[in-house]
């Protein structure tokens, strides 16, 4: 042979050739699958993009905060011409104790393949609040606009109100009107001091009486989707919450102290004092950001499915590097040669799965897709893989450990908090079992030996 039949028969014949071309076509595939992931995130967003248009239609998730009472003052100065002039101030008083009794209904809406969950809810809110005072900041009565003062209540969507909302103080029952009054903006920011919402609904009180608590309580309905939160505006408060929703998930700055969740739904109970959060009971002049001390739930679809399916997606380089190295092995050890349109045909296949699993699980729940979707690869592979191996106990022992490694990633998708435990476990297994099979092998005799076609 010249030297250009003795190249061409070395390039047919060299193992680590052979073995470089393998790896480079697993990186090659890893395009494929990049794709996928790319087809995972942006079935997940459509799936979001439809929550939020249904929840907009019915009503957006809600946050209440309040009651709050806004007692405006003057306060007086001179300008540079000694005139004296006034401006009008706000003082923010919150209630001595706060307490929420509400009963939630879910409802599921769909749009297309996806769900949507709305709920409406009864609440039933009361407490108390102290006279407000202000001698702290030693502001003469005669300056204090008692007549003016206000109470209001955050609702984060203002569309979700299904009835009038009437407010029982002391004796006397006073209507709200849309809006929240003596809202104050700080610097030019949609940072509001008045149950620190840009949206809610408020009523004038009169406190020119000189009485030292006032009771109030009022019921509203609402709707919302996905969940609700409340501010713990009270120097105690205490919400207690009860739904038919089977799958709660209890989020915020505070946890319930008591929860219970049963076939029949949840309740959950929430006591938090004044000193769990950070801001003060009254102020002026200043502003306080209530948000971060919400707390609620979230009324969770269980639908994992676009989270596992790409969790599995970062699995495929594993599924490919292991289906292409046992085809190697089958190479070194059985004299098969296996052409890289083969490999390709396969890891294409394995590369399918994951798009399989994801139009699957869409439809009938993630688990039994990816049962169907490793039975349907796993056939096609075993049926492709007996007409090129030509060897029925080798197609049978692939066709095994292809079956093992499906049923080892879906193991590791269930196991979240164990994962990476048993993940490098199991791979150090794999891999002393490739040592051990290929402990004997003379790897330099081995170029040598004639493969067979």
């Amino acid at each position: 042979m010249n030297f250009f039949e003795r190249f061409n028969e070395w390039i047919r014949r060299s193992l680590i050739l052979k073995l470089l071309g393998v790896g480079i076509l697993v990186l090659l595939l890893l395009i494929p699958t990049q794709m996928v992931q790319s087809l995972i995130q942006e079935r997940e967003y459509t799936s979001q993009a439809v929550i939020d248009e249904v929840s907009s239609l019915w009503s957006n998730p809600q946050r209440i905060s309040g009651p709050i009472i806004s007692v405006p003052y003057k306060e007086y100065y001179k300008n540079d011409k000694g005139e004296l002039l006034s401006n009008t101030l706000y003082a923010y008083f919150l209630p001595e104790s706060l307490k929420v009794d509400g009963t939630l209904e879910s409802q599921t809406r769909y749009r297309s393949i996806y769900e949507v969950v709305v709920y409406n809810t009864d609440l039933k809110v009361s407490g108390n609040f102290k006279r407000p005072d202000f001698s702290d900041w030693k502001i003469e009565e005669s300056n204090i606009l008692w007549d003016e003062a206000a109470l209001s209540i955050g609702i984060s969507d203002m569309r979700g109100i299904q009835n009038t909302v009437q407010l029982s103080w002391n004796d006397t029952t006073l209507a709200f009107e849309p809006g929240i009054r003596h809202a104050q903006r700080t610097n030019n920011q949609d940072n509001y001091n008045a149950a620190s919402s840009n949206s809610g609904i408020s009523t004038s009180i009169n406190l020119s009486e000189v009485v030292e608590a006032y009771d109030f309580q009022f019921d509203t309905d609402l709707n919302g989707s996905q969940n609700i939160y409340f501010t713990p505006l009270g120097r105690a408060t205490n919400v207690a919450l009860q739904s038919d929703w089977l799958t709660p998930s209890f989020k915020g700055s505070f946890l319930p102290d008591e929860r219970s969740v049963s076939n029949e739904g949840f309740t959950a109970n929430w006591e938090v004092l004044n000193l769990n959060r950070n801001y003060p009971q009254k102020w002026r002049n200043q502003s306080y950001n209530f948000f971060q001390s919400q707390f609620g739930v979230d009324l969770l679809i269980p639908v994992d499915y676009y989270q596992k399916s790409m969790r599995s997606a970062k699995y495929a380089i594993l599924f490919i590097a292991l289906t292409f190295l046992i085809f190697f092995f089958v190479e070194v050890l059985n004299n098969k040669r296996i052409h890289p349109i083969q490999y390709i045909l396969v890891g294409l296949a394995l590369v399918l799965f994951f798009s399989l699993l994801l139009a699957l699980s869409e439809h009938i729940g993630f688990s039994w897709s990816y049962l169907t979707s490793s039975i349907i690869i796993i056939a096609l592979i075993a049926v492709y893989i007996s007409s090129v191996f030509k060897n029925r106990n080798l197609t049978f022992v692939t066709t095994g450990i292809l079956g093992i490694l499906y049923g080892f990633i879906y193991t590791l998708l269930q196991l979240e908090d164990y994962a990476l435990l048993l993940g490098t476990i199991g791979l150090l297994i794999i891999l002393s079992i490739i040592m051990f099979f290929t402990r004997r092998i003379d790897w330099y005799n081995l170029y040598d030996r004639p493969l067979e076609e």
